[in-house]
């Protein structure tokens, strides 16, 4: 088996940013971070675009008995998408779903509480979304994520991941504007055998990136300009 990729999220968010660099600085652009890992990763693509970081609540549905495997995923507006593939196969009923997706919900909400420290929800109207995660394992929870953004009505969503493996990568093409996915190593397994350093993304991590770049961007609107 091949040498992990990245040393740990900042640097694969680094690396990324270099693969968009056509979006830095561009009027209207911004970063969407998946909570909680996706936040160091988009931390690093919007400092090194000079665009704002703001973060897409999306919480995995696993699947009974099997916590990790997903049978789908909820994101915040009510949006809904299931693995029919899993949930088929698995005979997972309909009252598991639903019991599932409403103790997820009630996550859901803490984070979005927790994170925001009272600042409103970004408008995404017209605008044009990098939507950034560690990686893609089935890539539900990203599908989820841009079926969610749909709603809102940007001009153009763009998955944007370290690494990801590739059937998920060509799934994602089929509902995004664009997908960008730096390696795609095969054989692939699972998103945290290509960082070193793969340790959980606390809470108080997460605040921290999101407050850092509320300063940066206040600080940046405040120079006059040439």
């Amino acid at each position: 088996m091949r040498e992990p990729e990245f040393q740990d999220r900042y640097e694969g968010g680094r690396v990324l940013a270099e693969h968009l660099r056509r979006y830095a600085r561009q009027p209207g652009t911004l970063v969407l971070a998946l909570p909680r890992g996706g936040v160091p990763v988009g931390a690093e693509v919007a400092r090194k675009l000079g665009v704002p970081l703001d973060v897409f609540l999306v919480r995995k549905l696993g699947t009974p008995g099997h916590e990790e495997l997903a049978m789908g995923a909820i994101a915040s507006g009510g949006v809904r998408v299931l693995n029919r593939e899993v949930v088929d196969e698995l005979n997972i009923g309909r009252e598991q779903i639903e019991a599932a997706a409403r103790r997820e919900a009630v996550e859901l909400q803490r984070r979005e509480e927790s994170y925001r420290e009272g600042r409103p929800p970004p408008d995404v109207h017209g605008r044009t979304v990098l939507l950034v995660d560690d990686g893609l394992a089935t890539g539900t929870t990203m599908r989820a994520a841009v079926a969610a953004l749909r709603l809102l009505e940007p001009a153009a969503i763009i998955v944007a991941v370290p690494v990801a493996a590739a059937e998920s990568c060509e799934s994602l093409a089929q509902v995004a504007d664009e997908v960008v996915c730096v390696r795609m190593p095969e054989p692939f397994y699972s998103v945290g055998l290509w960082y070193r350093d793969f340790a959980q993304t606390e809470d108080d991590e997460v605040r921290a990136l999101l407050a850092e770049a509320t300063r940066e961007g206040a600080a940046s609107e405040a120079q006059p300009s040439a």
